[in-house]
């Protein structure tokens, strides 16, 4: 079994902290603080952040190619460019909805850039139902929309086979999943316990398991897309968990972001390291360093399976000095591959 371990990596508290992004090539963490309408990074050598303001909520923020960042702001995409700190609009949508506003965004495996709008509250607790969207920006800077009558767009991630993109509208308290190219044959997958609160942001690991943030509810869940089941919880020491992502050197660490925004003065006593940003680490399973390399993925994906199919055979025919010897050389391919 893992040993799970959460630390605080993150002390600058952020009013809503959302949409971790792990770059490589700076050895950093890239999340938004919505509230604040700034883009942050998180330096894990050094230690330090910066941010860049901007002019608007932004709800999200994706890694270039070229270098800078794409980012969902009030109801444009845009260009953040980072040492400059200046930011392009490519377009706006929504005229129509001056209450709207763009949320979690994330890039699908061909590069193409996800996001969702949501309207916000006229007061606490209401707002107008259905009047968010999902959007696609693509290379070519055209936009089209997936969805229509989201409540809140927010979390969105793709099966590892690249066939099925996972979206989460928070008032729907599910997941859905759709045929990616076609977007036919929507199944909910995961319906909500009492405890868990409301769906927010998510992210998918190496097995093909979703890690889902549960605002509110203080925990990541790790659930199963093929059976609909929750299969592990981690608590965090806030309960505003807004999203998640695995970065680090292999990718075998979780970042989760929080939030303060919402708590009161006596919530906010009891909760001292709300809008933090944790590290958990200790997991069982590694981590893929990028979903694109799809040769890997084939490899594990058949090693895998070769795996579960070996050890049936041995345990029905062979005897158990065989089968530690199996065993033993099963562990030496798995630290082989990692």
């Amino acid at each position: 079994m893992s040993s799970i371990k959460i630390e605080s990596v993150v002390k600058e508290k952020n009013r809503m902290g959302e949409c971790p992004v792990w770059e490589e090539r700076e050895n950093a963490l890239v999340y938004v603080d919505i509230n604040s309408q700034k883009v942050c990074r998180w330096n894990s050598v050094t230690n330090e952040v910066h941010s860049v303001s901007v002019d608007d909520r932004v709800g999200s923020v994706a890694l270039r190619k070229s270098g800078g960042y794409v980012i969902a702001l009030g109801t444009r995409f845009a260009f953040l460019n980072w040492e400059m700190e200046s930011v392009t609009t490519i377009t706006k949508l929504e005229h129509d909805k001056p209450n709207n506003r763009f949320n979690d965004g994330k890039v699908d495996p061909k590069g193409r850039f996800f996001a969702g709008t949501m309207a916000e509250e006229t007061q606490p607790g209401v707002r107008a139902r259905c009047q968010g969207a999902l959007y696609t920006l693509f290379p070519d800077y055209s936009v089209v929309k997936q969805l229509d009558q989201v409540d809140i767009s927010n979390g969105l991630d793709w099966s590892l086979d690249h066939r099925t993109f996972f979206h989460i509208d928070s008032l729907a308290y599910a997941v859905h999943a759709y045929d990616y190219n076609v977007h036919t044959g929507k199944i909910v997958l995961y319906q909500l316990e009492k405890e868990e609160q409301m769906l927010d942001g998510m992210c998918i690991d190496a097995e093909g398991k979703l890690w889902v943030a549960c605002i509110d509810g203080g925990r990541v869940i790790r659930i199963d897309p093929e059976t609909g089941k929750r299969i592990q919880t981690v608590k965090l020491p806030a309960s505003r968990i807004t999203s998640c992502c695995f970065g680090g050197k292999d990718y075998s660490e979780m970042y989760v972001t929080s939030a303060y925004d919402g708590l009161d003065q006596a919530a906010l006593a009891k909760e001292p390291r709300a809008g933090e940003i944790f590290k958990v680490t200790g997991f069982c399973f590694f981590q893929l360093k990028d979903l694109n390399i799809l040769g890997w993925l084939v490899l594990v994906q058949i090693w895998c399976a070769w795996s579960r199919f070996k050890c049936t055979c041995i345990l029905m025919f062979l005897d158990c000095h065989v089968l530690y010897s199996c065993l033993f050389n099963l562990l030496a391919l798995i630290l082989l591959i990692c």
